[in-house]
């Protein structure tokens, strides 16, 4: 996967998405995170004009979005912990360049110039990065449990869900809830395990969660891990 664009426009930073698959661009906000689905050849400065363009619109979507979530207690501060993967790592506010986060020296480093350094702007490069993760992690999870459940996924992809962290159809396309990859490896093995089997029964059937046992034996203790500690996932 590519590392991520961003384009900043006023007190919005965009996540730019160009594929050949459209002709025209495409403005999504969610889960607080603006992104903008484009033309691989469209310049940067048309993305910059709609952006300005839709000012308004896209604000109006984000303070709907943070009114309807739970307030966060994480601060968008250096020192601040954010789980990835079962550990924490420390945020690391860098003023520079705008530039996508990293994860270096055991910390998230997030650079921006020093005007931009607002918390939802911080957030919102940080729903960015743990989204790119989960699509990476996922994607290499799903091909190593595939031939092991005895399934062949026509596509994996991430998304927000309101009150599941995954779902497939009968397509064979998975999508996984991001905030998944916050958790420890095995709950996130546990996880893409519980969707590939889905692909063989599409049922909650003792036969189904016989599938599941097979490959993940403390899988009530994942289930039951998720139910007390996936609630509080949040950036």
């Amino acid at each position: 996967m590519a590392e991520a664009e961003l384009i900043a426009s006023k007190d919005i930073v965009a996540e730019v998405i160009r594929t050949a698959r459209v002709k025209s661009a495409r403005l999504q906000v969610e889960d607080g995170a603006v992104s903008i689905i484009v033309p691989v050849s469209l310049p940067e400065e048309r993305i910059r004009q709609l952006l300005l363009d839709k000012h308004r619109w896209i604000k109006e979507k984000l303070y709907l979005q943070q009114q309807a979530k739970p307030v966060s207690k994480r601060e968008m501060l250096s020192g601040e912990a954010f789980p990835y993967l079962g550990r924490n790592y420390r945020l690391k506010l860098m003023t520079g360049a705008l530039q996508p986060v990293k994860l270096k020296h055991g910390q998230l480093q997030v650079s921006l110039p020093k005007p931009m350094q607002h918390e939802h702007i911080i957030r919102e490069m940080l729903v960015y990065w743990y989204r790119m993760q989960a699509e990476i992690r996922f994607t290499e999870k799903v091909k190593r449990y595939a031939g092991i459940v005895g399934v062949a996924p026509t596509g994996v992809s991430v998304k927000t869900f309101k009150s599941r962290w995954g779902s497939c159809n009968v397509k064979g396309e998975i999508q996984f809830h991001w905030k998944i990859i916050m958790a420890p490896h095995r709950i996130v093995d546990y996880v893409v395990v519980h969707e590939l089997c889905h692909l063989k029964h599409h049922d909650h059937s003792p036969a189904f969660w016989k599938s599941v046992e097979r490959i993940v034996p403390d899988y009530l203790e994942c289930k039951e891990w998720l139910r007390d500690v996936g609630a509080r996932f949040d950036v």
